[in-house]
């Protein structure tokens, strides 16, 4: 079940979505995340989605694995749909025993539900095709700014990448731990929902030892690097945009300013 979770991976690449400068490569990403929210049509979902096809097909990468992610939150995608579907008010267009359906209901259900996995796949495409190092430096650099009025710009950075960084390695973790305990006879999945929380306890243990212990191993490598932080530090691949990062990322405003102009008419 945990080889379906895909978030923070990193696919290596030599494409043009990959050399995208990663400051540009953040901000069209909070772009696309806002315009989801300001497009008012359905129907001007399915030119995002040929965009986000696009996209993957233009890094080169699986298609399959890509929309794989998708599978660990379907329960979170399903709930949302129910709830927007039953509990939105609005004059009852289908009954079924004490919940009621409406037009406004099913409207909203459909279109958060699309939302939700526009928005998955869209992140996802962030980590797939930017490297630690790039996301740290572009976090950092966006980050900067606000150094003015004392944001810790480097180590906010730097916690969120790790924080990405290390998702597959305890996913990883936590597979080799589940198989582990099945091997010695212990049951995940059988049993309502109480007694599959208490045979959860033997997982959680070693996964928060190993945690804090690979936590403390990667602090004591950094600071056996004379790591300090972000004063004074200078970068061996510093990211520069050039012409062409400039072009894709006005090209990126301007399909979503038209996308969201065009579905409010």
């Amino acid at each position: 079940m945990f080889k379906d979770i895909t978030i923070g991976q990193y696919f290596p690449g030599e494409t043009l979505v990959h050399k995208f400068d990663p400051k540009l490569k953040i901000l069209t990403m909070m772009l696309f995340i806002a315009s989801l929210f300001f497009i008012g049509s359905i129907y001007m979902y399915i030119p995002v989605v040929i965009y986000l096809l696009l996209i993957i097909y233009v890094a080169k990468l699986p298609m399959g694995l890509v929309f794989r992610g998708l599978k660990p939150l379907r329960w979170i995608i399903l709930v949302t749909f129910i709830i927007n579907l039953f509990f939105t008010p609005g004059e009852a267009k289908y009954t079924l025993g004490f919940l009621k359906i409406s037009q406004a209901g099913i409207d909203l259900a459909v279109f958060m539900g699309i939302r939700l996995v526009l928005l998955v796949l869209g992140t996802s495409l962030l980590t797939y095709t930017t490297s630690p190092i790039e996301l740290t430096d572009g976090i950092e650099s966006l980050l900067r700014p606000f150094r003015r009025i004392g944001v810790p710009s480097h180590e906010i950075a730097m916690m969120m990448t790790i924080a990405l960084r290390f998702i597959p390695t305890l996913i990883e973790e936590t597979d080799k731990i589940m198989k582990a305990q099945m091997a010695r006879g212990a049951d995940f999945e059988s049993g309502n929902i109480v007694k599959r929380a208490k045979n959860l306890v033997p997982l959680l243990v070693p996964l928060f030892i190993n945690s804090f212990r690979r936590a403390e191993e990667l602090a004591t490598a950094m600071e056996a690097r004379c790591y300090k932080g972000g004063n004074g530090r200078t970068k061996m691949n510093a990211s520069k945009i050039v012409k062409k990062d400039v072009i894709i990322f006005v090209g990126n405003i301007i399909f979503y300013a038209v996308i969201i102009l065009v579905s409010k008419l």
